[in-house]
């Protein structure tokens, strides 16, 4: 735990007891603060009372007394309407943060040149936190990892000079997190998301740029316009920016040139990727040449990046190969909760995809993956999305199973009689998972065990 002294004597509200509010309610009061906490959900509520946390109902108190109020993540900030806690905490003039602020706060007490890497993007970005953590552990670093990729950031341990934390940010969390200062910042990436929450592209892309505008150095993916552009006001406002791309030049940066990443200018090869199925497939290239600028700007030799990049065993429920039954390759790709996220997965096989994909539809739905369905064997769609998906996919063969069992059987079985030389059946859903699962993360465990079980039995 990271424990919050820079609060200590003063009343912090708190709203959301989630995971990581949770976390952050026990850092607050580990580090002295006064904290009153509270929640929607009753239950959540009783579980902080037996850790100790004290909660009040916060539409009861005087925000005017309070020095801070902290939001979990998932509490609306401004769209489609603020939370009446931000209603109430503005009222009285009082700052709202989240967790990464009050991290960002405690690095600048304890070690303000602490190394801090935050990453950033639409996609791509928990692959790239997973492997640069992996990349600086194999190369025997203290590394904590953690933020929207998993364990909050104020469960890890407090920053110091022989510590790197690697931290995944959302944009609510950024949006949180007005002096976030990382060594390293990294965005990926930027598409349409989340526009629920921000109401427009505009300012999902300005809280985005917010990560990489503090950073000492900033890794960009210049391969979509509002990110590229990005890049080039960063540099001509003084920020040192290091460029990545899997499609375009660069004129300083690292490049993905199929497996190969080269340095630019000069085409110096820093790795190949070829044979390594954790990073397979373009978006995939792209994450791993993030990963190496990132790990070269905190000092790392090219060749023990390079090692690193060989050894890196993938992440959970993205592009995660589960196992074979014969020649049938089976790959949990669960995170792919929008279009251009299971684009990347379709752009790696060539053919013999047999696609298990659906759920809750986001904006535009699969219409722009239309130039990958001649590499679709047949797709079996599953959840709200079902009927619309279908009308998309027109004459590519598909059939509506609605539940992922029936379509792990019904797919598996297809691939099998399958002649490609190693067919796939991929779970690449381009949909949220909340009409059937809680998570996109339960989805993936539910994809994995049935594919196991069908593993196992022969």
């Amino acid at each position: 735990m990271t424990p919050a002294t820079f609060f200590r004597g003063q009343r912090v509200a708190l709203f959301g007891l989630g995971g990581s509010g949770l976390s952050t309610a026990k850092a607050l009061v580990a580090g002295g603060a006064d904290v009153l906490a509270w929640d929607d959900s009753e239950k959540s509520v009783e579980k902080a009372r037996a850790a100790g946390i004290a909660t009040a109902d916060l539409r009861e108190i005087d925000f005017a007394d309070c020095d801070a109020l902290v939001l979990a993540p998932g509490v609306p900030l401004t769209h489609p309407v603020p939370h009446w806690t931000v209603e109430k905490a503005k009222a009285a003039g009082v700052e709202i943060i989240g967790d990464i602020e009050i991290f960002c706060r405690e690095r600048a007490l304890l070690d303000p040149d602490a190394p801090f890497v935050a990453i950033t993007g639409t996609n791509g970005k928990s692959t790239t936190t997973a492997l640069i953590g992996h990349i600086l552990r194999q190369a025997g670093l203290d590394a904590e990892i953690g933020g929207n990729i998993g364990t909050p950031i104020l469960d890890l341990d407090p920053p110091n000079a022989g510590r790197v934390h690697v931290i995944e940010c959302s944009s609510y969390q950024i949006d949180l997190a007005p002096s976030l200062n990382p060594t390293v910042g990294v965005l990926m990436n930027l598409s349409e998301d989340h526009l629920e929450r921000h109401g427009t592209m505009e300012n999902y892309s300005a809280i985005k740029e917010r990560l990489v505008r503090g950073a000492d150095t900033a890794v960009v993916g210049t391969d979509d316009d509002i990110s590229a552009a990005i890049a080039d006001r960063l540099e001509a406002g003084g920020v040192k920016v290091e460029r990545i791309s899997h499609s375009h030049a660069v004129k300083a940066g690292i490049v993905a040139q199929g497996s190969r990443l080269v340095r630019a200018p000069g085409g110096e090869e820093l790795a190949d990727l070829k044979g390594v199925g954790s990073l397979r497939g373009r978006h995939n290239a792209q994450n791993a040449a993030a990963a190496f600028a990132t790990c070269l700007a905190l000092d790392l030799d090219p060749d023990v990046i390079a090692r690193g990049l060989q050894t890196f065993p993938g992440l959970a429920h993205r592009m995660e190969q589960v196992g074979h039954l014969g020649h049938v390759l089976f790959v949990n790709d669960s995170k792919a909760t929008n279009a251009d996220s299971a684009e990347q997965a379709l752009a790696s096989f060539e053919t013999g995809i047999f696609w298990v994909l659906g759920g809750k539809p986001k904006s535009g739905g699969i219409t722009g993956l239309v130039r990958f369905f001649p590499r679709v064997a047949k797709a079996y769609l599953i959840g709200e999305a079902s009927q619309e998906f279908a009308e998309t996919l027109g004459a590519v063969p598909h059939e509506v199973c609605e539940t992922m069992d029936r379509a792990v059987a019904r797919a598996a079985e297809d691939a099998r009689t399958s002649a490609a030389a190693e067919p796939v059946v991929l779970l690449s859903p381009a949909c949220a998972s909340f009409d059937q699962y809680p998570n996109f993360e339960v989805r993936g465990d539910d994809f994995r065990r049935l594919v196991q079980e069908r593993i196992k039995a022969g």
